[in-house]
């Protein structure tokens, strides 16, 4: 029997559905959510980063209302915003269950950038992805948690290549109607506006949610018409312009975050400092309690109790620190609020009070006022209580009050939907009730997939099945290898075709050329900082190109990253991988993906056989990219630096050296050299290629199982929220 069609009054209800969903980032990291929104617009899908919110404004209304007609999709759109709908409201979440006061009294995370989607570029790098992670998993274990930092109108920069294969910038103007945010309002309907002081003036401030899940994520936002034009453009770029730039993104920041946390009534348990960024909240809070009575001092203690910081910085150069002639120009409404002099605001920034030739430290503000501070892995722990033993000299350095929580990921936001839909199966086929995906079978819908999906997807309990070659089997997942391979490579070559800049006939050939399915690939993508040695593979160019020409077991690499604007040596690796990919015996068998985001990262993560990371250690605080690889299949070929000095266990990936690092920058550069071709020629190559008779690399595959089996369930961010909690949220 046909099904009636629908009312208005329905049409109008799932439409309604649709665009408050679409405002959501849960649909980022839900595939069925993602593929709803594709199916109204496969091209605007591909064209508009994946936008929801902009799916909906490139359909109207009245298209929308037809295309709801049709019963399959309309049932489509029903099941997800049911899915969507239980999200928000299911009270049996781990949050509820071990941190119920944080409903209440929720954590306030603050950090200068979170990196979402790729709809939202509002990050530079590793610290804002973290962050956006951070707030995902929040979200999916029911915490209480809300999220401050800043909206940048013109995002972090977009990256191309110039006839010289340099490094350029150009920015694009985000506009808040296309994006997944909502502005916030006062109790009056209208968009709230509080002001902050910042030098000697009034600077006004303005506000936009984003709904991450059940977590709302508030940026702050000076492009208000009453304001000064270099007040406005205070919130126009990630990091943008100079120190006097920077340090007013700090205070709007950490004032601005604690006075829009107060204006819409929400109390916070702890103050979360990502980074010092934030740490002028302290002064904040400081101010609040000496203006409700109490002294300097009673207020020091009670703002301590309620701050938190984390670190993420192993080198001094990377800790924010400002002049006393700057922090006397920007921040001479502390020292009135305070009722401190000028160089008494100094010293609470500085590891030598008095010393007037210290220019103040936020990370040094950040722990005089906190009850608590962590590096994000066990070796930036170690590094770090060497580095902060100056603001403990009686203790010593083992006991310095810097513990550790490692790095995580999330995974479901990570996971490229090929591998989604085949961890989905696997579910299905263990009975839990999951649906299949859409179209598999008629029988679609039918099933629900349950609302444990999420849980499940990091159990330990889950990936522990890998072991199991009956659950998984070396040849389904040899061939979903193969076909994240092929997927990466066929994007890629769609990429440099438009990265290209004059494009002849027969030039759409040649770029279906580039690259090899059947090569062992191996990726690198990340920020261009020069710690981090993008080149440092290309030491021995003439034996890497032999290793590339070998016909019998080829290797071919994919390269992607952006240097800082100011970063010109980092903007030298880009110009020389490039160079060599277009100019070398390595053309063909290296490519340089412009414009890496969140998308590309997604690409590479999936479709590389191996991630190459191989920072000068101890330098790279904890890393999440090669976190990123493990639900893929793709193995971690790394320096024993950050989360993979712990990760790592011998059978589950591939280590560069052993867990030691000489001091001379020249001699680790030159050991690792020799060590990453050692490893790469008779480890990771000969594991690749080794074949049995049906053409399936067994050991290959074992090592695969192990990483799902070892990584996986520890690297995310699951358990590294779960961990914040019970270690420091929840405690005094």
């Amino acid at each position: 029997m046909a099904k009636q069609p629908h009312t208005p009054a329905e049409l109008k209800k799932l439409a309604a559905g649709l665009n408050k969903l679409a405002r959501n980032l849960w649909w980022t990291w839900d595939q069925e959510a993602q593929e709803l929104f594709q199916e109204l617009s496969p091209r605007g899908w591909q064209n508009l980063y994946h936008n929801a919110v902009a799916i909906l404004r490139e359909v109207s209304d009245y298209e929308l209302s037809v295309r709801l007609q049709s019963p399959d999709f309309a049932l489509h759109v029903q099941h997800v915003l049911a899915e969507f709908e239980h999200y928000l409201t299911d009270a049996n979440t781990w949050g509820h269950q071990n941190a119920p006061a944080l409903h209440k009294n929720p954590v306030a995370y603050f950090s200068a950038e979170f990196g979402f989607h790729e709809t939202l570029p509002i990050a530079a790098g590793g610290l804002g992805i973290l962050a956006g992670d951070h707030a995902k998993s929040a979200s999916d274990l029911g915490l209480g948690f809300v999220g401050i930092s800043l909206f940048y109108r013109e995002g972090y920069f977009q990256q191309t290549v110039d006839a010289n294969n340099w490094q350029t910038e150009y920015y694009t103007l985000l506009d808040p109607k296309n994006l997944p945010l909502e502005a916030v309002l006062g109790a009056d309907g209208k968009p709230l506006v509080f002001t902050v002081g910042i030098g000697m003036s009034q600077v006004r401030v303005q506000a936009w949610r984003a709904n991450v899940g059940r977590v709302p994520v508030y940026l702050l936002d000076t492009n208000h018409p009453l304001n000064e034009q270099h007040f406005r453009d205070l919130t126009l770029r990630v990091y943008g312009g100079d120190s006097t730039t920077r340090i007013m993104q700090e205070i709007l920041l950490g004032v601005g975050g604690v006075r829009l946390l107060r204006a819409l009534g929400v109390q916070p348990s702890a103050f979360h400092m990502n980074e010092g960024h934030a740490a002028f909240l302290t002064l904040e809070l400081l101010h609040e309690k000496m203006k409700a009575g109490q002294s300097f001092d009673q207020a020091f203690v009670a703002t301590k109790a309620e701050c938190l910081f984390t670190t993420h910085t192993p080198v001094e150069a990377g800790h924010d620190r400002f002049s006393a002639e700057l922090m006397d120009y920007a921040c001479r409404k502390f020292c009135e609020n305070l009722k401190l002099t000028h160089e008494q605001l100094m010293d609470l920034g500085r590891v030598k009070p008095k010393d007037g030739s210290e220019p103040f430290c936020m990370t040094v503000l950040a722990l005089k006022l906190s009850r608590a501070a962590n590096a994000v892995s066990e070796l930036h722990g170690q590094v770090s209580r060497h580095m902060w033993q100056c603001l403990y000299p009686n203790l010593p350095v083992d006991k310095v009050p810097i513990g550790h929580v490692t790095n995580g990921v999330h995974a479901l936001g990570w996971m490229k939907g090929t591998v989604r839909r085949f961890w989905r199966r696997k579910l299905i086929g263990n009975g839990n009730g999951a649906k299949p995906d859409v179209g598999e079978d008629t029988s679609f819908w039918q099933g629900k997939l349950g609302h444990d999906w999420a849980s499940e997807i990091n159990s330990r309990e889950f990936w522990s099945k890998m072991a199991d070659s009956k659950f998984v089997t070396d040849e389904e997942l040899w061939a979903l290898r193969y076909k994240l391979r092929r997927e990466l490579i066929e994007f890629a070559r769609r990429r440099l075709l438009i990265q290209s800049q004059s494009l002849r006939q027969g030039d759409f050939i040649a770029f279906d050329q580039l690259l090899n399915p059947d090569a062992l690939t191996i990726g690198f993508a990340r920020r261009f900082a020069t710690y981090k040695r993008a080149p440092l593979i290309f030491q021995q160019l003439e034996n890497i190109v032999k290793l590339t020409r070998d016909q019998q077991r080829p290797v071919q690499f994919v390269f992607a990253g952006k240097a800082h604007p100011r970063d010109d040596e980092g903007k030298r690796f880009i110009q020389h991988i490039i160079h060599l990919s277009k100019f070398s015996d390595l053309k063909g068998h290296l490519v340089f993906i412009e414009n890496y985001d969140v998308h590309v990262a997604r690409q590479m993560v999936s479709g590389c056989d191996v991630w190459l990371n191989n920072p000068r250690r101890p330098l790279e605080a904890s890393g999440t990219s090669g976190m990123k690889a493990g639900c893929h299949g793709c193995l971690n070929l790394s320096i024993l630096d950050g989360w993979w000095r712990e990760g790592y266990d011998g059978t589950n990936g591939f280590a560069i050296g052993d867990d030691s690092h000489p001091q001379s920058i020249e001699e680790q550069d030159r050991l690792d050299s020799a060590n990453l071709y050692q490893t790469l020629t008779e480890q990771v190559i000969p594991a690749f290629y080794d074949r049995d008779a049906n053409g399936i690399p067994r050991a290959w595959l074992k090592k695969i199982r192990r990483a799902m089996i070892t990584l996986v369930p520890q690297y995310n961010t699951w358990r590294m929220v779960q961990e914040y909690a019970t270690k420091y949220y929840m405690t005094k």
